[in-house]
């Protein structure tokens, strides 16, 4: 039953949706773009929350993940870089994540959503790296990944259309970053 009295039937009765400290915890799986599924349904894994790991190894796994169409996932991989990593690095990944957060909006069919997180996350890596001196940080081509990003924001807004999210991902590192 929720806050409001409602029920779920789909709800396993033991399922919770808090953790043991009483903290939010949506249970329900989610596919591939994030999207909630019914509490039954066989759904995409999670990335585990809370995660430390390399620079290296988070674009790593966040470019997996971007590759096979899951930047709800990715986004989680650099939200766990900004929250574990460098103060200082900080904007760097929350702006990397927002960026995943407005391909899966615009993966969603949410073109203003998208186009909006896609241009803010574009600014916020910018910013960072203009502020830290730093064009390449971690290998991370910063100025090709914010092109690919108001680039695609600019498609989506005059589409209209849900994209493809493995097929328009970025390449976050090398010399064809943002492709």
């Amino acid at each position: 039953m929720g806050s409001t009295g409602e029920t779920y039937p789909d709800r396993p009765g033991d399922a919770r949706d808090r953790d043991s400290e009483g903290r939010a915890r949506n249970a329900r799986p989610r596919d591939g773009l994030g999207r909630p599924l019914p509490y039954d349904a066989d759904g995409v894994p999670r990335q585990p929350e809370g995660v430390v790991r390399t620079p290296q190894e988070t674009l790593t796994e966040a470019q997996r993940l971007l590759d096979e169409g899951k930047p709800f996932h990715a986004h989680e991989v650099f939200e766990d870089a900004w929250k574990s990593g460098p103060d200082q690095e900080r904007e760097l990944w929350r702006g990397l994540a927002q960026l995943a957060v407005g391909l899966t909006h615009a993966a969603r069919g949410n073109s203003t959503g998208g186009a909006r997180l896609l241009r803010r996350g574009a600014g916020a890596a910018e910013a960072w790296a203009s502020g830290a001196g730093q064009a390449l940080p971690h290998g991370i081509d910063i100025v090709s990944v914010a092109a690919w990003a108001r680039e695609l924001a600019a498609d989506v807004e005059r589409t209209g259309r849900p994209v493809d999210a493995g097929g328009r991902a970025p390449r976050l590192r090398g010399p064809e970053a943002g492709r």
